[in-house]
């Protein structure tokens, strides 16, 4: 009984430790707001839990984005504030962990409350224009993240005016984002209206602007146009046809040259874009006075990602229209970041380019560091060189200062980050496959660093065939049998793929005449010969409905395999009795009565019948006309024949 006992009570202990061990694996990692105050000055430290090292990455390290409640925001680790005005405000932090296997940690705002005002407030510009989109990170699926829409009044008046921000692209089934709270500290209102009015036209040549602020992530880096835009009903127009949705956002009494943020928060839904190399984007149209149509727009593009990793490839065309790549440019972007002590001088890229691109198109749209493309001759100063091998393109930054993330006097993340953005064309001829490339990052002599894979995906497509031809049945009499159809398999498939047809025939056939000889007694007792002659012709509609499995050896040649089933949607019976009665028994004997009779039968939706088929196309194998012959073996009897057609494929 005691053995028993102490048994018991140790299992019960092991019971209570496991339990206590699952509860503390799942306590969510929390980054802690620590701040001191003189008067209206405050000073924010994180307190950031341990990073989970991604093995083989770079070292681990944490990014912060700072929220002050005021309207205004830090990128710094440790940022110092000055505040304006007494009250209590709300600080905000969002930590980020890079090279870090976990989620972000989570961080509780905290209020301060600012009852002196001794420090000077200096409203210092900030703004090289007067438009920007920022954010605090890449999304994540189902995790959160923030926006940043910044303006300026560069108007010499106050303005009254309206603020668009478009997001949740039409382009993807489910949505990207679920806007939770947008912060504004102006009297920014939200608003419905679409009304604006008209007044003098300028120059438009319908690019878009983007971000050119180093302190956080941006969208791209280059100005691509330095005018309005003019007609607003249009540029609304067009972002409603491209995004499921959006936000309006009126703002007043807006002095000459002040600066003003708003900060959207955002959700990024499990359901988000699956590819990790995916781009996507949000767009803001600031309409600077509400009596004028002129506007600006910005477009920010953002690379979905797994884990938050600064060295990544991500493309514009993950999943893409095969009928329509003819038309359109890839974008490629890779993205890389020096986590060394010291400064790069060389960064070589080796990139790979899929078969199906055209390696002579490409273009280089914009980098960073900033500097020339190289010349076919050595040169000193910072250029990028371009160079190709029979499979990768190699871009070698030449000259340049890129500084570490682990290098002293050095307090900005975003600083140690570099980027190369291209366009590439399809190649004339490629097939419908799926494919992969991924970038070597090598900073000067180091080991390389391998960023993800970017992949390129084409939607599956519906490609109709219009197909005719002829019904060769060995077996039956006088047939003659015509058909007519559509079928219905992925566009221009690569190796396998599945088809279904819907056969339209016209069938005509006899079958075997019947003769029957009998002798007859008829009342009066005299006996004579008797003979039957049965013949009976068909004429049938028949809906033939194959399913089959295909593969194509190359562009020109494919078989087929499958399963067909058969049904006589209208079949026509007539059947000729011709009955003749001869006198005596021997032959040849003299007829003295004829009897002839003629009957018509019509059934619809008969005769089911299934059976498997094979065949072999030649001609344009994916696209386009081909030849054709299949045999189709029935379960029945003499119902196997040959089929011959000529099928055109859109």
């Amino acid at each position: 009984m005691k053995h028993f006992i102490t048994i018991l009570f140790c299992l019960l202990c092991l019971y209570g430790f496991a339990q206590k061990k699952t509860k503390i694996d799942t306590i969510p990692r929390i980054a802690n707001i620590k701040y001191s105050i003189n008067n209206n000055e405050v000073i924010c430290t994180p307190e950031t839990p341990v990073l989970n090292q991604i093995a083989g990455a770079p070292k681990a390290f944490y990014t912060h984005y700072w929220e002050f409640g005021d309207g205004h925001y830090s990128t710094k680790e440790t940022p110092k504030h000055v505040y304006k005005k007494a009250g209590e405000y709300e600080i905000k932090l969002w930590a980020t962990n890079n090279y870090d296997v976990g989620k972000p940690p989570t961080s509780r705002p905290k209020k301060v409350a600012i009852n002196n005002i001794t420090s000077t407030y200096e409203d210092i510009a900030s703004m090289s224009e007067d438009f920007t989109l920022k954010r605090n990170r890449e999304p994540v699926p189902d995790q959160d993240m923030v926006v940043i829409m910044s303006y300026k009044n560069a108007k010499d008046y106050v303005a009254n005016g309206k603020i668009y921000l478009f997001y949740n692209e039409l382009q993807y089934k489910a949505n990207n984002f679920e806007l939770t709270e947008t912060r504004t500290y102006y009297n920014e209102k939200n608003t419905l209206n679409d009304a604006f009015t008209f007044t003098n036209n300028i120059d438009d040549d319908r690019t878009y602007l983007a971000s050119i602020d180093n302190k956080t992530i941006q969208a791209r880096k280059v100005i691509q146009d330095t005018t309005q835009k003019m007609n607003l009903p249009l540029t609304i127009q067009d972002s409603k046809a491209l995004y499921k949705n959006w936000s309006l956002l009126e703002f007043d009494n807006m002095q000459p040259n002040e600066e003003r943020n708003i900060f959207f928060s955002f959700k990024t839904t499990p359901e988000m874009v699956k590819d990790t190399s995916a781009i996507i984007s949000v767009r803001g149209v600031y309409i600077p006075d509400a009596n004028f149509d002129n506007h600006k727009v910005k477009d920010m593009e953002m690379e979905i990602v797994t884990s938050h990793d600064p060295n990544k490839m991500s493309s514009n065309g993950t999943l893409m229209n095969y009928r329509l790549v003819r038309f359109k440019t890839l974008k490629y972007k890779i993205k890389f970041q020096n986590n060394g002590e010291g400064p790069a001088r060389t960064i070589r890229l080796e990139t790979d380019i899929p078969e199906m691109l055209d390696k002579s198109t490409l273009k280089v749209l914009d980098m960073y560091p900033k500097c020339e493309i190289c010349p076919k001759r050595d040169v000193l100063y910072s250029c990028l060189d371009t160079t190709f091998t029979n499979k990768q393109a190699i871009f070698t930054f030449k000259n340049i200062y890129l500084p570490g993330s682990e290098q002293k006097n050095v307090k900005e993340h975003d600083s140690t980050k570099g980027f190369v953005k291209y366009s590439i064309k399809f190649a004339k001829d490629f097939h419908k496959k799926k494919t992969k490339s991924r970038t070597a990052i090598i900073f000067d002599k180091n080991d390389p660093i391998i960023t993800n894979y970017s992949t390129t995906r084409f939607l599956p497509g519906i490609s109709i065939g219009a197909k005719v031809g002829y019904n060769s049945f060995n077996d039956l009499k006088n047939s003659e049998s015509y058909f007519f159809g559509a079928t219905l398999s992925p566009f221009k498939s690569y190796r396998w793929y599945w088809q279904i047809e819907l056969m339209n025939n016209l069938h005509n056939y006899d079958s075997d005449t019947q003769v029957l000889n009998e002798i007859i007694t008829d009342p009066s007792g005299v006996r004579f010969t008797q003979r039957t002659t049965t013949s009976t012709s068909y004429k049938n509609i028949d809906w033939d409905i194959p399913i089959l499995i295909r593969y194509n050896i190359n562009n020109y040649i494919g078989l087929g395999t499958g399963l067909q089933n058969t049904i006589s949607i209208n079949e026509k019976r007539q059947q000729n009795i011709l009955t003749e009665q001869f006198e005596g028994f021997q032959q040849p004997a003299s007829i003295f009565n004829t009897i002839e009779e003629n009957q018509e039968e019509t059934n619809s939706f008969t005769n089911l019948r299934t059976g498997l088929l094979f065949e072999a196309t030649a001609g344009f194998s994916r696209i386009g006309p081909s030849l054709g012959a299949r045999y189709i073996m029935s379960f029945e009897d003499h119902l196997s024949y040959w089929q011959f057609y000529a099928i055109w494929k859109f």
